[in-house]
């Protein structure tokens, strides 16, 4: 499997980072940074077959794909299950445990069904919060408009790093660069899921 990934890297395409993005957003640890960057600086070479705008589509694609894996198996598996997996030999593989699951849980239960939006932009929450949404029976239509919305905002913005970087920065370097880009995304997007929190939290007490 491990090959087939590393396979897939070497070779983006449409399909291959549909596929990839698919697995980041289930529990497998493949981080979106390792795909969304690398293919948008692809995309910004001349005479390139890859079309930026085509790939943050494909990798927001995938990762719908891949959290409506997450949350059908937690909606119609259960809490027990989706734990005790969580504190499988296969589980930790994927550097999943229980810690995780409820840190994840009690962000949903603290948010609410927003938090599925929210939380695909805050990392280390992001590939595990469609499965509290799951475990909530959150109504599937939200869940895919948020996902959504998330998703792609994260997708574009990985994707604006990458291809930027394109004339800039030398392919092998641009790991490096997306790694500390991609640290600085993160806390802007931890500070701006608080922001919206707030607000959140502020007209609904307004409201009352």
């Amino acid at each position: 499997m491990s090959e087939f990934i590393s396979w897939c890297m070497e070779h983006l395409n449409y399909w291959t980072i549909t596929f990839l993005m698919t697995l980041e957003s289930t529990v497998i640890p493949i981080p979106s940074e390792l795909v969304v960057p690398p293919a948008a600086y692809r995309a910004a070479a001349d005479g390139s077959d890859l079309n930026v705008i085509l790939v943050v589509l494909c990798a927001t694609l995938g990762a719908n794909l891949g959290a409506l894996i997450n949350y059908v198996a937690a909606r119609y598996l259960g809490r027990p299950i989706v734990y005790a997996f969580a504190n499988s030999t296969f589980g930790h593989l994927c550097l999943l445990n229980e810690e995780k699951v409820q840190h994840t849980e009690q962000y949903f239960t603290d948010h609410g069904a927003i938090a599925t939006l929210i939380g695909r932009l805050v990392p280390g929450i992001r590939h595990l919060i469609s499965i509290p949404a799951g475990l909530a029976k959150m109504r599937l239509s939200h869940f895919l408009l948020y996902t959504t919305i998330g998703a792609g905002l994260w997708n574009i913005c990985l994707a604006a790093i990458g291809y930027a970087l394109q004339s800039v920065v030398p392919e092998d370097q641009l790991m490096q660069k997306v790694k500390e880009y991609s640290h600085e995304l993160g806390i802007a997007m931890i500070v701006l899921a608080v922001v919206v929190v707030g607000i959140l939290i502020y007209k609904g007490r307004k409201r009352k």
